[in-house]
C-alpha cells in the first residue's frame, strides 16, 4: 500500500486556529489552485452523497465525474481514517445537517 503524505504540522495548527470560514477560504484560496479547490469541492459533494446512501452511479451522474472518482470517495468512506465521520459529526453539531441521516 502506498504511503499517504502527511500534512505539515504547522499548516494544520494555522488551519485549526482560524476563527471564521472566510479566513479559512482565504488561506485555502492562496494555497490551492482553482483546479484543486474545484476537486476538493467535488470530493466533498461525492462523499456527502455516498454517506447519504446514494448509489455510486447516481452520484456519478449527479456530480458529472467518473465512476472511478466516486469509487475513490467510497473507498475513503469505508476504509479511511474516520475523518469524514468527524466532519459529518461537526456538520450535525453546527446545525448544517448530517448527510448520513
Amino acid at each position: 500500500m502506498p504511503s499517504v503524505p502527511s500534512l505539515p504540522e504547522d499548516l494544520l495548527a494555522v488551519l485549526c486556529d482560524l476563527d471564521r470560514p472566510a479566513e479559512l477560504a482565504r488561506v485555502l484560496g492562496d494555497l490551492l489552485t482553482p483546479s484543486e479547490v474545484e476537486a476538493l469541492a467535488e470530493r466533498w459533494t461525492i462523499v456527502k452523497l455516498l454517506a447519504g446512501g446514494h448509489p455510486q452511479r447516481a452520484v456519478r451522474d449527479e456530480v458529472g465525474c467518473s465512476v472511478t472518482t466516486v469509487s475513490r470517495g467510497a473507498r475513503q468512506l469505508r476504509y479511511g481514517e474516520g475523518g469524514f465521520d468527524l466532519a459529518f459529526d461537526r456538520l450535525a453539531a453546527l446545525g448544517l445537517g448530517d448527510p448520513r441521516a
